[in-house]
């Protein structure tokens, strides 16, 4: 939905404006499914992190070149969406790495009540 006092472009089309104002929620929800696939091993990891930077150098290297604001509402959703599939990885190593952390405490924290148990 348009916002109060919005400015419309002259030669937007209705589905650049539908875009424009869902695109968020479109990158968003296209985003979840594709980690989604990528956490249960569904999509090898390398070749949608190489996608994943191939589309988003291409969206700065052409985006701004292009005439339609149909196929720049796009080319923005599809570049979005990829840097936050690009961020799955990284988000699985911190998730990870915290799990590892907190199992080490338990442990240190079940030899401490081990040891200064007499008997």
């Amino acid at each position: 939905m348009l916002e109060p006092g919005a400015v419309i472009e002259h030669r937007e089309s209705r589905p650049a404006r539908w875009l424009r104002d869902h695109r968020i929620r479109i990158a968003l929800w296209a985003a979840v499914i594709e980690g989604f696939l990528l956490l249960v091993h569904a999509i090898p990891r390398l070749p949608a992190l190489g996608i994943a930077i191939v589309v988003v150098a291409l969206f700065f290297w052409v985006g701004h070149r292009l005439r339609s604001t149909t196929a720049k509402e796009v080319a923005w959703i599809a570049a979005v969406w990829q840097a936050l599939v690009m961020l799955v990885p990284i988000l699985i190593i911190v998730v990870g790495t915290l799990a590892l952390i907190i199992v080490g405490l338990l442990a240190v924290v079940a030899l401490v009540l081990l040891f200064s148990r007499r008997g």
